[in-house]
């Protein structure tokens, strides 16, 4: 039955299965819970929002309240939590490395969120033109984009604030001057 349901979304469904940790059934499922018609939700960030899919932060006075859960689609946040899992577990692609950068930092629950909100994004973008097709950024996308020269006087100007010494970068080599006492 359901395949016959999904027949007229057939291209649809095959452009979500082309997500990572994104399978047949995952596209099928999200078809169901979100729909193919993306010009109800004038952007990602509307469809975000609307599967209750957005970071939250619950503080006062420096003091953080346990608010609890949002209460979006249960079945949607499932599925959404599936295909960040899967895609945290393989070695490649750009939402497993999103997952683990953001994981070191926040937590693995905060990482599932925010994976779970980017391939919402990418579920717009793919159901909004039909002719769009996935293109995974890849594992090294974060590693590429960063400029070693300003990170390098970033880290001397973290040492120097912690050391005391004069650090300058040249040549891509770190020269720690002994200052005059």
């Amino acid at each position: 039955m359901v395949e016959q349901a999904i027949t007229p979304f057939a291209h649809q469904a095959q452009q979500l299965a082309q997500i990572t940790g994104a399978g047949p059934i995952a596209a099928q499922e999200i078809i169901a819970e979100v729909g193919v018609d993306m010009a109800r939700f004038p952007s990602a960030a509307h469809l975000v929002s609307w599967a209750k899919f957005c970071p939250q932060t619950h503080e006062s006075a420096g003091k953080k309240k346990n608010k609890g859960r949002a209460k979006g689609n249960p079945w949607l946040a499932a599925t959404l939590g599936n295909i960040a899992a899967t895609a945290a577990r393989s070695g490649a692609g750009f939402l497993g490395a999103r997952h683990r950068r953001i994981a070191r930092r926040r937590g693995p629950q905060k990482a599932i969120v925010a994976t779970g909100n980017s391939v919402l994004t990418i579920i717009y973008h793919l159901l909004s033109d039909p002719t769009a097709q996935f293109n995974d950024l890849g594992a090294d996308y974060f590693t590429t984009r960063i400029d070693r020269n300003r990170r390098a006087r970033s880290l001397a100007a973290a040492l120097q604030a912690v050391t005391g010494q004069k650090i300058t970068i040249r040549d891509g080599q770190a020269i720690i001057e002994a200052q005059a006492a």
